[in-house]
C-alpha cells in the first residue's frame, strides 16, 4: 500500500466538494418531488406522492450536510480546542435519522393504503415520470456516492444510499403500477410495506453506523498498519506497539504511540528519533502523534525475554507481549499483555496467565499489565 493514500485531502477543498454534491442532490431532489407530486395527484397514486415527499426529506437532508459541513470547518477555539470536525458524525447521524423516519412514514401510509385501498389511474405519463425517478436517482446516488467515498464524508455516503433505497421504491411503485394497468391487480400498498421494511432496516443500520463513529469504533486496519510501517522504517526503532488514534473529524486524527529502542540511547538521541517519527507519520498518512512514549530493549534480558513469551504463547488468545522490562538489581520485570477481545472471559485467562508467570519467577516482583487489543 502507498503511505500516501491516507492523507486527507485540503480541508477547503474537501468541503467544496462536499457543498457541491449536495447542492446537486438538493436541486435534483427538488425537481423530482414537484413532479412526482404533480403525477401523483393527477391520477390519484398515494404510492408517488408519498414517494415525492420522500424526496423532500432528501433534500432536506442534503441542507444538512451542507450545514454541518460549514460548521465543522470553524476553526478551533477556547471552548473547541481540535476543532468541529466531529460535527460531521452528527450531521451523518441526522441523515441516518431521516431515511428512518421516511421508511416509517412510508409503512404508516403503506398500511392505511391496505386498510383502505383506493385504485389508482395511471397513464403513460405517470409511469415515464416514475421510470425517469428511478433513473434519476440512481444517476445522483453514484454521484454522491463516488464524491463521498473520495473524501470519506459518511454524511454524502448515507445520502448515496438514501437515494439508492429511493430508486428502489420508485421502482417498486413502478412495478405496481404496471401490473395494475395490464391487471387490475392493486398491489401498490403491499410492495410500500415490503420496501418501507427495507428502507427502515437500512435507517437503522445507518445510525448505529454514524452512532460508532461518535462512540470510537476501530479505525482501518490498514492504516493502522501503515503507520507502524512508517514508524519502523526509522533506523533507531526496534518496534511499534500501543498505537491509539482519536478521529476528530474525518480530515483530522490524532495519534499517540510506544517504541521500542535499544536501551543504550540516550535522551537527545530519543529526543531526534521522536521527532523523526512524528513527522514521518504526518507526511505520510495526515495523523498527527502527539506522544511518543519508550520502551526500552533491555540488553542482557534476552533469556528471561524468550522464556516469557514461550510460556504467554502456549495460551490461545494471546496476541502480543511487549514493553518487557527487567531489573536485575532491584528483581523487579514485567510486561504488556495484548489478548483477544473474542476471549469469553478475557479478565480470568488473565490471572491464569500472570499466576503462571510469576510462578515461574518466583524471585521477581512481576509487573503484567493487560492492555487493549486496538
Amino acid at each position: 500500500m502507498d503511505n500516501q493514500v491516507n492523507t486527507p485531502e485540503p480541508r477547503g477543498g474537501r468541503d467544496a466538494q462536499i457543498v457541491r454534491a449536495s447542492a446537486a442532490g438538493i436541486a435534483a431532489n427538488l425537481l423530482l418531488a414537484a413532479v412526482k407530486a404533480f403525477a401523483g395527484l393527477a391520477v390519484g397514486s398515494m404510492a408517488m406522492v408519498l414517494d415525492a415527499v420522500n424526496n423532500l426529506s432528501d433534500a432536506l437532508s442534503s441542507v444538512i450536510t451542507i450545514a454541518g459541513t460549514k460548521l465543522a470547518a470553524k476553526k478551533p477555539d477556547k471552548k473547541h480546542p481540535l476543532g468541529y470536525g466531529r460535527v460531521e458524525y452528527l450531521t451523518s447521524m441526522s441523515i441516518a435519522a431521516l431515511v428512518l423516519y421516511a421508511g416509517v412514514t412510508a409503512l404508516v401510509e403503506s398500511v392505511g393504503g391496505i386498510l383502505k385501498p383506493s385504485a389508482p389511474s395511471h397513464t403513460t405519463v405517470s409511469l415515464a415520470v416514475i421510470a425517469a425517478s428511478v433513473a434519476g436517482k440512481l444517476l445522483l446516488g453514484r454521484y454522491i456516492g463516488g464524491v463521498g467515498k473520495r473524501v470519506r464524508s459518511a454524511a454524502l455516503v448515507n445520502s448515496a444510499a438514501d437515494a439508492r433505497y429511493d430508486a428502489l421504491l420508485s421502482a417498486a411503485v413502478l412495478a405496481g403500477a404496471a401490473l395494475f394497468l395490464f391487471t387490475g391487480v392493486n398491489l401498490e400498498a403491499w410492495v410500500g410495506v415490503a420496501i418501507s421494511a427495507f428502507i427502515i432496516k437500512a435507517g437503522v443500520g445507518m445510525l448505529l453506523e454514524s452512532a460508532d463513529e461518535v462512540l470510537g469504533k476501530r479505525l482501518d486496519p490498514e492504516l493502522t498498519r501503515a503507520i507502524r510501517r512508517t514508524v519502523c522504517e526509522d533506523p533507531e526503532v526496534l518496534g511499534a506497539y500501543d498505537l491509539i488514534l482519536h478521529s476528530y473529524g474525518p480530515e483530522k486524527l490524532i495519534g499517540s504511540l510506544h517504541v521500542a529502542v535499544p536501551d543504550t540511547m540516550d535522551a537527545e538521541r530519543i529526543d531526534r528519533m521522536q521527532r523523526r517519527v512524528a513527522e514521518r507519520v504526518f507526511d505520510a498518512h495526515g495523523v498527527l502523534l502527539t506522544g511518543v512514549g519508550i520502551y526500552a530493549d533491555y540488553h542482557g534480558s534476552e533469556d528471561m525475554r524468550d522464556r516469557l513469551v514461550e510460556l504467554v504463547r502456549k495460551h490461545d488468545g494471546v496476541l502480543q507481549l511487549h514493553g518487557f522490562f527487567a531489573d536485575e538489581a532491584q528483581k523487579r520485570a514485567g510486561f504488556d499483555l495484548v489478548l483477544d477481545y473474542a476471549i469469553k472471559d478475557r479478565e480470568q485467562l488473565f490471572e491464569a496467565i500472570c499466576a503462571e508467570v510469576r510462578a515461574a519467577f518466583p524471585d521477581y516482583e512481576m509487573q503484567i499489565t493487560m492492555d487493549i487489543d486496538v
